[in-house]
């Protein structure tokens, strides 16, 4: 499911206008974004989380040429499932 399929899927089951589905969905991905930059993490019990790791610089190399490349440090967001999404997709429950 994309961006547009995620409001059209509110704009049919809750009855939102599709102005007011994209809306709500903006307003939902701009706040969990600001959240993980500031260093936050979003949870939804039984649902996910998301949480920012900080990764260190190093060095590695180019794949093409093996040449040394210097590997910035980084914050990465990363997803976790939820208990009750994990039951959901399996099938169980």
């Amino acid at each position: 499911m994309n961006q547009m399929e995620l409001v059209n899927a509110l704009h049919l089951k809750a009855g939102l206008s599709k102005e007011e589905a994209r809306r709500v969905v903006k307003l939902f991905f701009d706040a969990v974004t600001e959240e993980l930059a500031s260093g936050g993490r979003v949870e939804i019990r039984g649902l996910f989380s998301f949480y920012t790791r900080y990764y260190q610089g190093y060095t590695g190399r180019n794949p093409k040429t093996g040449e040394p490349a210097q590997v910035k440090p980084k914050k990465m967001p990363f997803f976790k499932p939820g208990k009750e999404l994990k039951r959901r997709v399996d099938g169980v429950g």
